[in-house]
């Protein structure tokens, strides 16, 4: 299986990175970003490129993947809605209609969240965003699958790039275990994540949109 990492130098995406590193099954993966990971490993390639919101430069090193998993995002905090959407919206479609013309019918995997707005129209704006997202990428001629996490535990010494979600970790790692033991419906690894991702697109799912309980499930628990 070839497979294609959106955001791998975030939380996320340096999770999904190590897990298809040590699937057996991903004989090839690449990532694409504005910054190499710094990651070594005999599977990887990396492309560099900067405009996330046009690929017709590269489109000839997009061809002949089975997956993509869109790990690509930011905070809403402090944006407005104008350049959320530039970025949540704009960049995740601009890849993955690429990716639909020159490799259709793959698996498309994209990081949502929990309680994404999927009518739209609710008060919240980074849900009505994401769920602005979801729907598009649901019309296109893809596997899609949208991933709903909750809160997310890093695992395998990652570290979340947002500064105010590393004073958080520091803050609750002690309890974290106890937490997870506590509320198995809202804390989900980068590891489950990561084999989550590869399950859906190894052996596909009934649902197209997962939540908490469905990602851990492909996950194995």
């Amino acid at each position: 299986m070839r497979v294609l990492v959106f955001g791998a130098t975030g939380m996320v995406g340096q999770g999904v990175l190590l897990e298809c590193t040590r699937d057996p099954h991903v004989q090839t993966v690449v990532t694409l970003g504005r910054t190499a990971t710094g990651v070594q490993d005999a599977k990887l390639k990396e492309i560099v490129h900067k405009d996330l919101a046009s690929y017709t430069e590269i489109e000839g090193e997009l061809a002949g993947f089975d997956a993509c998993f869109f790990c690509l995002g930011v905070s809403s905090s402090g944006m407005n809605e104008t350049a959320y959407e530039r970025i949540t919206y704009g960049f995740t479609l601009a890849a993955a209609e690429t990716l639909s013309r020159l490799n259709p019918g793959m698996t498309f995997v994209y990081v949502s969240g929990q309680g994404t707005d999927s009518s739209e129209k609710g008060r919240v704006m980074w849900a009505r965003v994401k769920g602005r997202t979801e729907n598009a990428l649901l019309r296109l001629p893809l596997q899609a699958y949208m991933f709903r996490p909750g809160f997310i535990q890093a695992m395998d010494g990652i570290q979340s790039r947002t500064p105010l979600y590393r004073k958080l970790y520091v803050v609750i790692r002690p309890v974290l275990p106890v937490l997870r033991w506590a509320f198995p419906r809202l804390i989900l690894t980068t590891r489950q994540i990561g084999r989550a991702m590869l399950a859906v697109a190894q052996r596909a799912y009934e649902k197209r949109v997962l939540e908490i309980e469905d990602i851990r499930a492909l996950a194995g628990g």
